[in-house]
């Protein structure tokens, strides 16, 4: 169409009726819009060994009779379960962050570097006077392992035996033989028993006598190489003799 000034003025184009095709990506990026978000779905799926040994772990440390304290490189506190609390008497914020040595009579009872060679052989254990918050001391004998907790690397300790008339523990004997595999029966039973349930207990949930639940356990110590059912918590949690 020519105007006053006898330029033509352009045509629009014509509409069309006809359905717009879907754009592709590529297209809706070249006109300058957002492409649309696509949210992925997952699929559930089953608690994997690591999962397991998460939680159980979890549960261990958290409900054990038995004293537990987590260290770090530093050998300094991250965590610790009430047992801990009730042997040491000091609250969480006396001990959290704090180097374990330091409530140690005479301090460390091994070097870092000692403490790392021991480790690299596998778990240990040792013994020391502790102080507790009321001045007093006690002598415990711990279990040492190193472990992979929630992506760290930590120093897990387990109280075997303690004393409050010096030091009159019995060294229970170092296993040089790798642990064995326990049978399905004593795995149960050895996780029951790191979760704090007593033989009663266990006897009662499993529906099996009391007699049959410290056979398995025996059996289980025998082939962990542990002397005491605080020491074979410790060599399961750190070996992970509760799975296949």
């Amino acid at each position: 169409m020519a105007t006053a000034t006898g330029k033509t003025r352009p045509r629009s184009a014509p509409q069309s009726n006809a359905p717009v095709p879907d754009l592709t990506r590529a297209e809706r990026d070249a006109r300058g819009k957002a492409p649309r978000r696509e949210v992925p779905t997952t699929r559930a799926r089953p608690l994997s060994r690591e999962g397991d040994w998460s939680r159980l772990f979890s549960s261990a440390f958290k409900n054990s009779r038995n004293a537990m304290v987590l260290l770090d490189g530093a050998r300094r506190h991250v965590d610790f379960n009430g047992a801990y609390l009730t042997m040491m008497g000091y609250r969480p914020s006396q001990l959290l962050g704090r180097p374990v040595y330091e409530f140690v009579v005479d301090g460390p009872i091994m070097s870092e570097a000692q403490l790392n060679e021991a480790l690299a052989r596998g778990d240990f254990t040792a013994e020391g006077e502790l102080i507790r918050s009321d001045g007093t001391t006690i002598v415990a004998q711990v279990a040492a392992t190193a472990e992979i907790v929630t992506g760290r690397r930590l120093v897990l300790l387990v109280a075997l035996n303690t004393s409050r008339w010096g030091r009159r523990l019995r060294r229970p004997a170092q296993s040089e033989e790798e642990p064995q595999p326990l049978s399905p029966r004593e795995r149960e039973i050895v996780r029951l028993i790191a979760l704090g349930r007593t033989s009663p207990e266990i006897a009662e949930e499993l529906r099996i006598a009391h007699e049959t639940v410290r056979t398995h356990a025996r059996n289980a110590m025998l082939k962990a190489g542990a002397r005491s059912r605080a020491h074979l918590v410790a060599r399961a949690l750190g070996a992970g003799l509760v799975f296949d």
